[in-house]
This record gives C-alpha cells, sequence and structure tokens, in this order.
C-alpha cells in the first residue's frame, strides 16, 4: 500500500512521486494532482508565549456527519477511477469522466459554419 511520508508517496513498486504539498487530490472528472491549500478543515500551529499550540480550522464549521459526507464523496470518486481504470486501461482518455457537449448546445449559426466549412 502506498504511503505518505515527508512529502514524498512511496509507492508499493519503489516508485517516489515528490510533492510540493501534503495531499493528493481527485476532482469530478479523475483528474489527480495534489491537493492544495488546506482551507476547508485542517489543524494549525500556534505560537503563544514560546509554547507550541494546535487547533483546529474548521471555517465552514461543518458537522462530524458533513465530514464524513465529504469523505465518502471523495472515497465514491476513487472508488468510480479504479473502475473507469479497469474498464478503459491507462492510455485512453475515456478514463477521465469528461462532459462532453451536448449537441443540441451548439448553435445553429456554429452548426451551419461547421457544416459549410467541411464543404457539405
Amino acid at each position: 500500500m502506498a504511503e505518505l511520508k515527508r512529502r514524498t508517496l512511496i509507492l508499493s513498486t519503489g516508485k517516489q512521486l515528490k510533492l510540493f504539498g501534503n495531499s493528493l487530490a481527485i476532482g469530478k472528472s479523475f483528474e489527480i494532482g495534489e491537493g492544495g491549500a488546506p482551507t476547508i478543515f485542517s489543524c494549525f500551529e500556534q505560537e503563544d508565549s514560546g509554547k507550541t499550540n494546535y487547533s483546529v480550522a474548521n471555517p465552514y464549521k461543518l458537522t462530524a456527519e458533513e465530514l464524513h459526507e465529504i469523505a465518502d464523496y471523495n472515497i465514491r470518486l476513487w472508488i468510480d477511477f479504479k473502475d473507469s481504470i479497469r474498464q478503459h486501461g491507462i492510455n485512453s482518455t475515456k478514463i477521465f469522466n469528461v462532459e462532453k457537449p451536448a449537441e443540441n448546445n451548439v448553435s445553429e449559426k456554429k452548426k451551419y459554419a461547421i457544416k459549410h466549412a467541411n464543404g457539405s
């Protein structure tokens, strides 16, 4: 199983991914990157009279149930991502959950321009 140590994601194969931060994130499109700024729920360090204290930052005042819901959402994305790998492999763009524009969203002018640009 992968392990994160000192901003390095170490995979079971021995491959190491150096991170700028300390988290990974997955988007709805199944693109993966670093999580970025911990702005939703985090731990921060404060110094008071030379003493270091840690506090919880919860700017949205999320409840335990809401945090569980966020975790479930991300777990679902990761599971769907794994299913997509199984279905499409890693070299197909079909792996990504990218919505294509619907045909009826294309304006009539654009359809006309496309049709006549192709010599139809």
